[in-house]
């Protein structure tokens, strides 16, 4: 369970790990850090890191600590917040560099979610990503799992994964998931050949993520909205724990749930991950 599939688009996640611990110090900042003192703090020239980090993301040093702020999720909700039901005219796919190509999917059936993966056969790998390394798990169908392990380390994901349906069967098989791995990271181009997403979970589950895949990447909603879009307005809470239990982070964009007040509020693998997903999907948006 120690081998990793590396996606050389992202040199071996190199460029995550920087972000991430630059990101640790502009949390802990209590103003805005110059270039110069930034890249002083991750050991590197400032020519240097304003070229990775640009590379990166896209944006420079300073734009990007813009999107890290709790006023930017604010002005995001403010300004980027979309209604559900109009998602599909402000258009999913956009013009930016990332864009959501992830719209080919289908789920389970409530009966074949209730034996909990019996008779299921479930593929998985390591990958390298541009958010730290990933536990990638798929069917015949699709991806059906797609854990983070920058924050709660390898183990705990995998347990995470592989407790979700537990009577599945599990073989380890990265190069069977790899074609599909690289589409849905942008290695590759998938609008010809979209990845796959097999989701797994109870009815109301699906709902939820049904309508986190219609958010469009640069965009953000709130946990409320995500209720009233699904017909149950009152069921924020419901929703709120649904979202958090999304087994394919990433692809369906949980990560672009916010609470209404702003806040980023929780998930499931991490704030770090979640910040730098939204800065990483706000500043392309404007590229």
């Amino acid at each position: 369970m120690n081998q990793t599939t590396q996606i050389p688009a992202f040199d071996d996640g190199y460029h995550y790990q920087v972000m991430r611990r630059a990101i640790e110090l502009l949390d802990g900042a209590e103003e805005s850090l110059t270039l110069e003192q930034i890249a002083e703090a991750m050991g590197m020239s400032p020519a240097h890191f304003q070229r990775l980090f640009s590379r990166w993301v896209g944006v420079s040093p300073k734009r990007y600590q813009q999107y890290l702020m709790l006023g930017q999720a604010k002005e995001m909700l403010r300004d980027r917040a979309t209604t559900l039901q109009a998602a599909h005219e402000v258009g999913l796919s956009g013009t930016g560099r990332l864009h959501d190509m992830f719209l080919r999917w289908e789920a389970m059936s409530p009966g074949e979610f209730a034996r909990a993966g019996a008779g299921l056969t479930v593929y998985w790998g390591w990958f390298d990503s541009p958010f730290g390394l990933a536990l990638v798990m798929g069917t015949e169908r699709g991806i059906c799992g797609l854990a983070l392990a920058a924050e709660m380390g390898k183990d705990a994901a995998m347990q995470d994964l592989v407790t979700r349906w537990p009577n599945a069967t599990f073989v380890e098989d990265a190069d069977r998931l790899r074609p599909w791995v690289l589409i849905a990271f942008g290695a590759e181009d998938g609008t010809r050949d979209k990845a796959p997403v097999y989701l797994i979970g109870a009815p109301f589950q699906i709902k939820v993520w049904e309508a986190l895949l219609r958010v469009p990447s640069g965009h953000v909603t709130t946990y409320s909205d995500i209720a009233s879009a699904i017909g149950n307005p009152k069921a924020v809470r419901a929703v709120g724990t649904a979202v958090g239990r999304n087994p394919v982070s990433w692809l369906i964009p949980c990560h672009r749930a916010l609470r209404k007040s702003g806040a980023l509020g929780g998930y499931h693998w991490g704030l770090p991950v979640k910040r730098a997903m939204l800065a990483f999907e706000a500043a392309r948006a404007e590229v």
